[in-house]
């Protein structure tokens, strides 16, 4: 079967997040401890998880540049492409530069959390309702997380459970959004029923 570069972006989204989401909870489950509530998602990048999580979240960002070049081929939306880029960057440089290495994993989270709400909000122009307005609303999410992170708020849940409510909301708009991107269908246009 020949894949178009829809599908190929399509793919690379949805193969690097889920991955990422599967080795997540692994890492989770094995580090000695460890709180979804108190625990920061980076705190898995180093000690005895650091191979799971850091290999993941930086697979995850190579998927998400090679998904924004077959995106760019596909649909030639630079602006959308140079977000998918930098949040795939972003991602590759959390994994590149855990927790311990202060500033630069800092720069690198902010980017991957900031670029991906970002990202999840502009596909709207590309979806029909109501996956569209799903993914501004994950997007929305997630940046209004990233502020209330930013600011010290965790409304009850801590700061584990502030960072994935930025986290999670991005990683489930790319699952869904390559699903949708998988499931296109040239003949018609658009996404297609299997």
């Amino acid at each position: 079967m020949k894949y178009d570069d829809r599908k190929m972006a399509g793919g690379f989204l949805f193969v690097g997040s889920v991955q990422f989401l599967l080795f997540l909870i692994i890492a989770e489950s094995l580090y000695p401890g460890y709180s979804v509530s108190e625990n920061y998602i980076s705190d898995l990048g180093v000690g005895t998880t650091s191979l799971v999580f850091n290999s993941s979240v930086f697979l995850l960002g190579v998927t998400v540049v090679a998904g924004a070049y077959f995106f760019q081929c596909a649909f030639d939306s630079k602006l959308l492409s140079i977000l998918f880029a930098i949040t795939g960057l972003g991602a590759m440089g959390v994994g590149l530069f855990p927790e311990n290495f202060g500033i630069l994993h800092a720069v690198a989270s902010l980017v991957t959390f900031l670029f991906g709400g970002l990202s999840a909000i502009m596909s709207y122009k590309l979806q029909s309702p109501p996956l569209s307005y799903f993914s501004v609303l994950l997007g929305v999410l997630s940046l209004a997380a990233l502020a209330l992170f930013g600011s010290s708020t965790y409304l009850g849940i801590g700061k584990g459970g502030m960072e994935r409510m930025i986290a999670y909301p991005a990683l489930l708009w790319a699952v869904g959004f390559g699903s949708y991107l998988l499931s296109y269908s040239k003949k018609t246009g658009a996404a297609t029923k299997s």
